[in-house]
């Protein structure tokens, strides 16, 4: 997961940025049970570190892929720049591949660029801003359906910006990424030149910044009803498992939400998914 930088509202010195990024790789690659010790989650499903999780409702207004009312819906606020949100993607495309024909999942998409200068002056993704709203251009101009198509095709196209690749995409390539998933090029450039979406990205971020997001990619897994006893002790035994400290991966103080930091691995969240099913 990448950090937001240092900012007045959310001071994040630069070494947690890089134990982050450390964090995230581990939760990729590791796959040994670590020997650690689980963090106290008890039958009812609280937890030492509960907390209450203030998330914007899911609306028509939000980008929706499945049905919109899936009894589990995905909410991740993303940043298209960063490269654990690139890794993640296609882990939510191969799990609404799997469970979003069935109705029981959804995934929302969210925008939140990590584009705020830090106390420095510097910016970890420049482009980000200009990515989400190129993504809000995509709905605008296309509908929901080539949200998601431009969507999929601008996470596989991107480079995203690593040490090896500091500037990322190409911000010349949006446009083609829009014509290639079937989005008039002229309109959709037009509102992208234009900051015709601007304020959306904006209020999805505040929205992120509300619900407690600090970094992408962050998912809220938002439930129908409370949790159940078998999600709670599997969530106990994947922190063990995949060695995912228990700040990333925790369920809220209602019980309805769970909250999952950084680019998990898919085999993780389709047992918590298949968790979810067993009450």
């Amino acid at each position: 997961m990448e950090n937001k930088p240092t900012s007045s509202f959310l001071t994040l010195p630069g070494a947690i940025i890089v134990a982050g990024a450390i964090i995230a790789i581990a939760i990729i690659w590791v796959k040994k049970p670590a020997n650690i010790s689980a963090p106290v989650i008890t039958d009812n499903a609280q937890q030492q570190n509960a907390t209450n999780v203030n998330l914007a409702s899911v609306t028509s207004e939000d980008h929706i892929l499945g049905n919109p009312n899936a009894e589990i819906k995905f909410v991740e606020y993303s940043d298209p720049s960063c490269p654990y949100c690139k890794t993640f993607n296609p882990t939510m495309v191969d799990i609404m591949n799997q469970y979003g024909p069935s109705g029981k999942v959804a995934w929302v998409y969210r925008s939140f660029p990590l584009d705020t200068p830090d106390q420095n002056g510097n910016i970890l993704h420049p482009n980000a801003n200009h990515e989400s709203q190129a993504l809000e251009c995509a709905a605008t101009v296309g509908g929901n359906d080539k949200f998601w198509a431009f969507e999929k095709k601008l996470y596989e196209t991107t480079p995203s910006v690593t040490g090896q690749t500091p500037n990322g995409l190409d911000q010349s390539l949006l446009p083609v990424i829009a014509k290639d998933v079937g989005i008039d090029q002229s309109a959709f450039s037009n509102c992208l030149n234009d900051g015709q979406e601007k304020q959306t990205v904006k209020d999805q971020a505040l929205s992120g910044a509300n619900a407690g997001v600090s970094g992408t990619p962050t998912s809220f897994i938002v439930l129908g009803d409370a949790i159940n006893p078998t999600t709670v002790k599997y969530i106990q035994t994947a922190l063990i498992q995949y060695r995912v400290p228990s700040d990333l991966l925790f369920i809220s103080s209602d019980k309805k939400t769970i909250v999952m930091s950084g680019a998990l691995p898919k085999a993780l969240i389709t047992g918590l998914i298949d968790s979810l099913s067993k009450n």
